[in-house]
């Protein structure tokens, strides 16, 4: 009789270990996955970009694949010109946010000749 009522004592105090690690994984997985799509996109950008298309028509053609990206493009000095991709990440684990910040920023960058 007195194991059944242990079993549920054990259960009850492993539950929200497993679920915060399991949730933890998720949003982990959520970073890395959409810092893997900002990757191939950034790709895709930089491709317009040498092929002359303007600001407007990059941002359009990056909001046609996700409205919540910004693009910034950096000029510091004339050599180089630095594309960078951003998209913010809602976290779902409760106490993540203490480790990172709560929406979290994917920022990926590719730093490329600069040519008039």
């Amino acid at each position: 009789m007195k194991s059944k009522g242990q079993a549920l004592v054990e259960f009850v105090i492993i539950l929200p270990v497993f679920l915060l690690l399991l949730l933890g994984i998720i949003d982990i997985g959520k970073v890395v996955y959409n810092s893997n799509v900002l990757e191939h996109t950034l790709d895709d950008v930089v491709e317009l970009y040498r092929d002359g298309k303007t600001y407007d028509e990059i941002d359009s053609f990056i909001k046609a694949n996700d409205k919540s990206y910004e693009l910034q493009i950096a000029n510091d000095d004339n050599e180089y010109i630095e594309l960078i991709l951003i998209k913010k990440i809602n976290l779902v684990t409760p106490g993540l946010n203490l480790i990172l910040d709560d929406p979290y920023e994917v920022e990926v960058k590719r730093v490329i000749d600069y040519e008039k």
